[in-house]
């Protein structure tokens, strides 16, 4: 009974699992969170925020401190004779520096390095915009097979029919043996676009897993959306998604984010003509040990001076010190000018990169509200073919039954159906792509 149990549970575990389908949605969320190209620009984006950081960390001042061991053997001279001086010496000392002028580079490189960071921010949304379109379109070509694979079950199921009825015909003597091998033959071929058509769903979506970088993508599956049978032209203008396209697409704001930043750096390499101020404080002190003897000298009496312990000669010699560093460039060689003039150019570049930003969104709109008009064109020429096409199979039919047409034109009839209800669904989700896109562009977000 555990056995049988455990089965039962493990069957209805699967079966949930296996009617799991994805939203689009939940795609596009997926896709943007999981995609290595994102989470690469992510880390982009994390070396731009230490950068600032570090930018405004440099207001602090810089502290240090050093400590030093010498030991020298040999002579010293004193006047006209030498002596030994073998000694050993110690030092400590701990100093800062803070810079106070230098006509605001501090400043100016956190503002540089913060159009850097919103550059970086923008480069993310608009892999994530491009991820998300591209699994938008897979998303509907997905739904679209499956609207292709009724169309073949239904002229499967017709075309048996059409079998069954020829058999019985020529079984009773009604029709030609050639009748029903025709009609076999029919429904043979249909039975093989049918399977066609279902491989070219499992096609579509194991490329959507692909996009998706699932590592299991056998179970994979997609929500089945109804598109409405009566689509509407659309209404809004190009000048109108493009104004909102260029307020929000961010690849445009990122190139608006770097032309700042190129002007941020030119201020930050101008400041090299002026002069620079620094101002540092210390304290320390020192230990001396002379090798040779236990005396660190003689007083003004000619009596020795003991030397003193490490600790008291620390304690006697502490100092403190401070001063004011001021540094004026006056000549380096042309090099600063030089600088400036680089990134005037990378000015200039940063901007030209906006007007190519620009002309690419112009350029994909446009396209976008050519292939909507162009679609719904077709999709309405589409629609008119299939009336034609059914009203041509609804005759073909009668005129078959009644013994008045061969069953090649049926089937010839029905092919055209078929290939018209196909033409139908393809333009129809060809425009529902194309109007998406175009809305995309006026700001309106991606759904089905």
């Amino acid at each position: 009974m555990k056995k049988v149990l455990t089965v039962v549970l493990g069957l209805a575990f699967a079966g949930m699992n296996a009617q799991e389908k994805w939203s689009l949605r939940e795609c596009v969320d997926y896709a943007v969170k999981h995609n290595l190209q994102v989470i690469q620009n992510e880390y982009s984006k994390q070396i731009q925020d230490s950068n600032l950081k570090i930018a405004q960390k440099n207001y602090l001042p810089s502290v240090s401190a050093n400590m030093g061991n010498n030991v020298s053997f040999g002579q010293a001279s004193l006047g006209t004779t030498s002596i030994r001086n073998d000694q050993f010496s110690n030092s400590a000392n701990i100093g800062a520096d803070i810079l106070i002028y230098n006509n605001g580079r501090l400043e100016k490189t956190i503002r540089k390095t913060q159009y850097d960071v919103e550059a970086s921010q923008y480069d993310i949304e608009t892999i994530k915009n491009d991820i998300s379109l591209q699994i938008a379109r897979q998303y509907l070509t997905t739904l679209l097979n499956k609207e292709i694979v009724k169309i073949a079950q239904s002229a499967t199921e017709n075309a048996k029919k059409q079998f069954d009825r020829a058999k019985i015909t020529t079984e009773v003597g009604t029709t030609a043996q050639t009748i029903v091998a025709e009609a076999e033959a029919a429904w043979a071929r249909e039975k093989q676009n049918l399977k066609t058509a279902e491989i070219n769903v499992d096609r579509s979506l194991f490329a959507l897993a692909q996009l998706l970088q699932l590592k299991e993508y056998k179970d994979f599956d997609v929500e089945d959306v109804e598109i409405s049978e009566q689509l509407a032209p659309q209404l809004i203008s190009v000048d109108q998604v493009l104004n909102t396209a260029y307020d929000s697409q961010p690849q445009i704001k990122a190139a608006e984010s770097r032309i700042k930043s190129a002007e941020a750096q030119t201020e930050v390499t101008k400041t090299a003509f002026w002069p620079t101020l620094t101002a540092s404080v210390g304290v320390g002190t020192f230990y001396r040990n002379l090798l040779n003897t236990a005396y660190a000298g003689y007083d003004q009496f000619g009596n020795p001076i003991k030397e003193f312990s490490f600790f008291q000669q620390y304690k006697d010699n502490f100092g403190q010190q401070g001063g004011l560093s001021l540094n004026i460039p006056i000549f380096n060689k042309g090099i600063t000018k030089l600088q400036v003039e680089q990134s005037k150019i990378n000015e200039n570049i940063a901007k030209n990169s906006l007007e190519q930003q620009k002309q690419a969104v112009r350029q994909n709109v446009q396209q976008a509200q050519f292939d909507v008009d162009a679609n719904y064109e077709v999709y309405l020429s589409a629609v008119e073919a299939e009336k034609s096409t059914k009203l041509a199979m609804d005759f073909a039919d009668k005129s078959y039954a009644a013994g008045r047409t061969t069953i090649y034109d049926l089937n010839i009839a029905r092919n055209n159906y078929a290939n018209a209800q196909g033409s139908v669904e393809q333009a129809k989700y060809n425009y529902v792509f194309s109007l998406k896109l175009l809305n995309f562009y006026a700001g309106i977000p991606l759904s089905l």
